[in-house]
């Protein structure tokens, strides 16, 4: 039997090859766009300056699963966040998941840190096996500690 680039008839979900000649319309990153809550670059920490800033000038608060660096900034535009993983947690790939967990415990508890804050994660080994629940409680910790 010839090996062939086709899907298999036998197959009730869509083949990824079908789905990449049709364009990628159907891959749910493709709709990322189109009402799929994200975080918003505006609340966002992207440059190496503003990231130096919060590191020298802010106030360093540990957890068990990360530290955070947070500076209250004097602008009203609300609270921005970024997020950095040294390469002692692993490959790229460990270190861009745990970077994607962290940051969706952040994007859905936002709004509860309080405006005016710029706030630096740095995930620890310990962020790489917990459950998302823990996440998410320690980011809702961090977020009461620097709005005090």
């Amino acid at each position: 039997m010839a090996f062939s680039h086709a899907c298999p008839l036998r197959t009730a979900a869509p083949c990824w090859r079908a789905a990449a000649l049709a364009g990628g319309r159907n891959l749910p990153s493709a709709t990322r766009g189109n009402g799929i809550a994200g975080f918003p670059k505006s609340a966002r920490i992207l440059r190496s300056k503003d990231f130096r800033r919060v590191y020298d000038h802010g106030a360093k608060f540990s957890g068990p699963l990360f530290s955070a660096f947070c500076l209250r900034n004097n602008g009203d535009e609300g609270v921005k966040v970024g997020f950095t993983c040294t390469r002692a947690l692993g490959g790229a790939v460990v270190r861009n998941r745990i970077k994607r967990r962290v940051r969706e415990a952040v994007r859905a508890r936002l709004e509860l840190a309080g405006a005016g804050w710029e706030i630096v994660i740095n995930p620890r080994t310990r962020a790489k096996a917990a459950p998302f629940s823990q996440i998410e409680s320690e980011v809702e910790k961090l977020f009461q500690r620097c709005a005090n």
